[in-house]
């Protein structure tokens, strides 16, 4: 893989807990950082033709293994920069140059 490969921004959030100042918690999301990635979207598969019937598309984000990158969990979410998508991560693994991460996300379903 080259690095013109990874073409769409990416920017990552965790999950967190905020005070409303009241005694309360709420959910939110705080951004994290913002890279660089390919999207390569899932079509085939009993699994993947399911998950479309039910209005969920499975997606693979490959970015670079960074310090940043490989605390991403499965509670994150993934925001796609130009079309303001947003995708739920589900799996992360490295490749096995240790160069590159795999992770599989989906849009269109809550955490």
């Amino acid at each position: 893989m080259s690095a013109g490969d990874l073409r769409k921004r990416f920017t990552f959030s965790s999950r967190i807990s905020v005070d409303d100042g009241l005694g309360n918690m709420q959910g939110g999301w705080a951004t994290q950082f913002t890279v660089w990635a390919q999207r390569i979207d899932l079509r085939g598969g009993e699994s993947v033709m399911a998950a479309r019937l039910e209005g969920r598309a499975p997606t693979i984000l490959i970015v670079r293994s960074t310090a940043q990158t490989r605390t991403i969990t499965t509670d994150w979410q993934a925001i796609d920069d130009t079309t303001g998508d947003t995708y739920n991560v589900r799996s992360v693994s490295m490749r096995q140059q240790n160069d590159y991460l795999d992770i599989l996300a989906e849009k269109g379903v809550s955490v």
